[in-house]
C-alpha cells in the first residue's frame, strides 16, 4: 500500500502518532501550504506529511519559509503557516516571527524539539524555542501529549487570527510526534465580535461636523480587518483627504481624489503639510509609528484626534485620544459613515487647499542624465501590470520608492516589511505571494544588498515553477545607510560599499532563472514588457546611479514640517 494510501485509509477515530494527528488537524482547519525545512527532531512530521493533502514548500533556508508564509497570509487574509526542526531551524525561523508580530500578521510557526526527557540537558540540537521567541508571538505552547495537538493547533490558529492578528508558536517534542493518540476532539471557537461603542462614534462625529481641516489617517489595521472597502466608503462620501503609513498603501487606490500619499520620513509633501495643518486627525488601525510621525511632540500640532483600534493598547499610548474606539475596524467605520454621510461636511476650502497641495508636489520623473531613473522605473511597471500588480519589496532605498512611485489598487498588492525593516524578505515573499496569487503580476522589487540575504530562494523558485519577476536595483551599495552617511555623517561611507558584487545576470542563470539587465533608460519599457510576459520566473538586474537619493526626508529628530527635497527639480518632488 501506498504512504498516501495509507493515510487516507486511517481512520480519524483510530489510534494514529501525533505527527498524524497534526497533518491531519491543518487539513481540516483548511491548510493548503506549509513552509519549510526538515531535520532530525521533527523527522516524524515530515513523515506523515506523504500521502497528506498538504502541499509543501521546501524552502532552503527557514527563514524564507517564514517570509514566504508571512507573505501568503498577507496576500490572502488566511493564517500562514511554516515549520523547523530543533535547534538552528527554530532559530534561523525567529526574524520572520518578528517580522510578523511587528506587523500583525497571522502565523503559525511549527517547530520540532528533542523528547520531553532530553529538554533541559543541552541535547543535541536542543533550544528553548519557546523562550527564546517570548517576546516576538502572541502566544506560545509546548504540547506534551500527542491528544493535545489538535486542540493546542486550532487554539494556535484562533489566536493567530483572532483580535489584533500575529504570530503563534507550537513546539513539538519528538516522543509527542510519534506518540498514539485518539482523533476526538470536537470543540471549534465561535467568532466574538466586540460590541461597539455607539457613544464614542456619536462623539467622533461631533468632532467631525465641527473640524475644518479633517484628516484620515490610515494604517495597516484598516485591511487587516478586511475594512478597505468601508474605509473607502467613509472616505468617498465625506470628501475627507486621506494619508497612509506604509503597510497601508493601496487602502485607498493611489489614484483617488483625496489621497495625498504616504505620510512620513519618506513621505509625499502634500501628505506631512496636510498633517501639519490638520485640526482634526481620523485615525483608523494606525499606532504612530515614528517613522510616520518625526518628531512625536511637533506631529499634527493643531489636530484633536479620534482612534479607532481593536487593540486597546494602541489607544494613548504614543498619541492621547480626544476620541477613542476600541473594537472590530469595519463595524466602527461602518457606524461612522452612517451617521456622518446624513449630512454634508463644510469642509470645501480643505478639500480644495488639499488636493492643489498634491498637484503642487506631485512627484516627477524628468530626473536629467541617461541612466535608469528608478522612481520612473517603478512607476512605469506599476502601471503597466494594473490591477494584477503585487509588489513584494524588500527594504532599502527601493523600499521607499517603491512606496512613493507605484500605484496600488489594493492593500494586498503592497507587501513589505515595516516595522522591522527586516532585508532579505523580498524575495520569499514573493513566493509566498505568488504561490498564493498564480494569475497577478507578483514582482519581487529588491536592491543587491537585500538580495544577497536569502539569494538561495531563486533554487525554490525554479523547483516549483513560480514565475515570480524580480526587479534587482542594483547601485552597488548599502543605498540607504550610504544616503544617511552622506547627509548626516559628513560622508563617511563606512562599509556600504558592494562594487564587487557577483554578476547577478549570470547568478540567476546558474539557478535556471532567466535574466536580463537594463542599464540605460530607453532599455526601460522593452525590458518591464519583457520582465511582466515571461512564462517562468524571471530577473530583471537594473543598474542606477550611486549617488541617487530618496527624496522628500524627514530628518531623524526632525518635524516632518521640515523636509529636505530633490533640488534638481524646478518644481517641488
Amino acid at each position: 500500500m501506498t504512504a498516501a494510501a495509507a493515510f487516507k485509509e486511517t481512520p480519524a477515530a483510530a489510534p494514529q502518532s501525533g505527527a498524524r494527528l497534526l497533518v491531519r488537524t491543518l487539513e481540516r482547519l483548511g491548510v493548503e501550504v506549509v513552509f519549510g525545512y526538515p531535520g532530525g527532531a521533527i523527522m516524524p512530521v515530515y513523515d506523515a506529511l506523504t500521502g497528506s493533502g498538504l502541499k509543501h514548500i521546501l524552502v532552503r533556508h527557514e527563514q524564507g519559509a517564514a517570509f514566504a508564509a508571512d507573505a501568503w497570509a498577507r496576500s490572502t487574509g488566511k493564517v500562514g503557516v511554516c515549520m523547523a526542526t530543533s535547534g538552528p531551524g527554530a532559530t534561523n525561523l525567529i526574524t520572520g516571527i518578528a517580522n510578523a508580530m511587528m506587523d500583525s500578521v497571522p502565523m503559525v510557526c511549527i517547530t520540532g524539539n528533542v523528547a520531553t526527557h532530553l529538554m533541559g540537558t543541552d541535547a543535541f540540537q536542543e533550544i528553548d524555542i519557546l523562550g527564546v521567541t517570548l517576546p516576538i508571538v502572541k502566544h506560545s505552547w509546548v504540547v506534551r501529549d500527542p491528544a493535545d495537538i489538535p486542540a493546542v493547533i486550532e487554539e494556535a490558529f484562533h489566536v493567530a487570527h483572532s483580535g489584533r492578528p500575529g504570530p503563534v508558536l507550537v513546539d513539538l517534542p519528538k516522543d509527542v510526534q510519534v506518540g498514539m493518540a485518539t482523533d476526538d476532539y470536537g470543540f471549534h471557537y465561535p467568532n466574538e465580535a466586540e460590541p461597539l461603542d455607539h457613544a464614542a462614534i456619536a462623539e467622533a462625529e461631533q468632532l467631525i461636523r465641527a473640524a475644518e481641516r479633517p484628516l484620515i489617517y490610515v494604517g495597516g489595521g484598516v485591511k487587516i480587518a478586511g475594512a478597505t472597502q468601508a474605509l473607502r466608503d467613509f472616505a468617498e462620501r465625506t470628501g475627507i483627504p486621506a494619508v497612509s503609513t506604509l503597510n497601508a498603501l493601496g487602502s485607498i487606490p493611489t489614484d483617488a481624489p483625496g489621497f495625498l500619499g504616504m505620510l512620513g520620513m519618506h513621505g509625499t509633501r502634500a501628505a506631512n503639510e496636510a498633517v501639519q495643518d490638520a485640526d482634526l486627525l481620523i485615525v483608523f488601525g494606525a499606532r504612530f509609528d515614528d517613522r510616520a510621525t518625526g518628531k512625536l511632540n511637533a506631529f499634527a500640532p493643531q489636530a484633536r484626534v479620534i482612534h479607532f483600534d481593536i487593540d486597546p493598547a494602541e489607544i494613548g499610548k504614543l498619541r492621547a485620544a480626544h476620541v477613542p474606539v476600541v473594537g472590530d475596524l469595519k463595524a466602527g467605520i461602518e457606524a461612522l459613515t452612517t451617521r456622518v454621510a446624513k449630512a454634508p461636511l463644510a469642509i470645501d476650502p480643505w478639500i480644495i487647499r488639499s488636493a492643489s497641495a498634491a498637484r503642487r508636489h506631485a512627484f516627477r520623473y524628468d530626473a536629467p542624465g541617461e541612466g535608469v531613473y528608478a522612481p520612473a522605473l517603478l512607476n512605469e511597471l506599476s502601471r503597466a501590470a494594473g490591477d494584477r500588480f503585487i509588489a513584494a519589496c524588500d527594504v532599502g532605498q527601493h523600499q521607499m520608492w517603491v512606496a512613493q512611485h507605484c500605484a496600488f489598487s489594493r492593500p494586498e498588492a503592497h507587501l513589505t516589511s515595516g516595522g522591522l525593516g527586516a532585508m532579505g524578505y523580498g524575495l520569499p515573499a514573493g513566493l509566498g505571494a505568488k504561490m498564493a496569487n498564480p494569475d497577478a503580476h507578483v514582482v519581487t522589487v529588491s536592491g543587491d544588498g537585500s538580495f544577497m540575504m536569502n539569494i538561495q530562494e531563486l533554487a525554490t523558485l525554479r523547483r516549483y515553477g513560480v514565475a515570480l519577476k524580480i526587479v534587482l536595483l542594483d547601485n552597488s551599495s548599502l543605498g540607504l545607510v550610504r544616503q544617511w552617511q552622506e547627509l548626516f555623517f559628513e560622508e563617511n561611507y563606512s562599509e556600504v560599499d558592494l562594487s564587487d558584487n557577483p554578476d547577478f545576470v549570470a547568478v540567476a542563470q546558474a539557478f535556471g532563472v532567466e535574466a536580463f539587465r537594463i542599464s540605460r533608460r530607453e532599455e526601460v519599457s522593452a525590458g518591464i514588457q519583457r520582465l511582466l510576459n515571461a512564462p517562468g520566473p524571471c530577473l530583471a538586474h537594473v543598474l542606477i546611479d550611486p549617488k541617487e537619493n530618496v527624496w522628500p526626508l524627514v530628518p531623524p529628530g526632525k518635524s516632518n514640517a521640515e523636509m529636505m527635497h530633490d533640488t534638481r527639480f524646478e518644481g517641488d518632488i
